[in-house]
């Protein structure tokens, strides 16, 4: 898995979508615009649109037109993995991050230590959702792994 600044921004876009709904009353609030995400995050508001556009393709935001349209989350925070808000953003479609010599002969003899730590990064994303890091529970969560036998 490659970690973009891409997957990157749109992480911080939806979890200011996830953080602006969980602080609303009663659980319902309007559909935010993109440019209040976007000055919120100093992010370019061209940017996000591209993002926006990819995560809703995905199935992770419903979009809203009109005036107070705007985008909101397609499934509550808990359930929506930071994995797969990189893939949805990901360029070059699902195998992208499976970059090198097809037959996993590297001249330099490292490729397949950088696909296990990609697949590494999958798994532990895999375990954290939106409302993970609303609650600030990511730290601790990497795992030491198991001693040599």
């Amino acid at each position: 898995m490659q970690l973009s600044t891409r997957g990157r921004y749109a992480v911080m876009a939806m979890a200011e979508l996830a953080a602006r709904e969980a602080s609303a009353a009663g659980g319902c609030c309007r559909p935010v615009c993109l440019s209040e995400i976007a000055a919120r995050q100093r992010l370019s508001l061209a940017y996000l649109e591209q993002l926006f556009a990819r995560l809703r393709r995905a199935g992770l935001v419903r979009s809203a037109r009109g005036p107070g349209g705007g985008y909101s989350l397609a499934r509550p925070a808990d359930c929506l993995a930071i994995a797969e808000i990189l893939a949805a953003v990901r360029e070059g479609g699902p195998c992208a991050e499976m970059e090198g010599p097809a037959d996993g002969d590297c001249a330099c003899g490292t490729f397949a230590l950088w696909i296990e730590l990609g697949r590494q990064i999958q798994l532990f994303l895999q375990g954290i959702t939106l409302a993970d890091l609303l609650a600030d529970r990511v730290a601790g969560r990497a795992v030491k792994p198991a001693a040599a036998v």
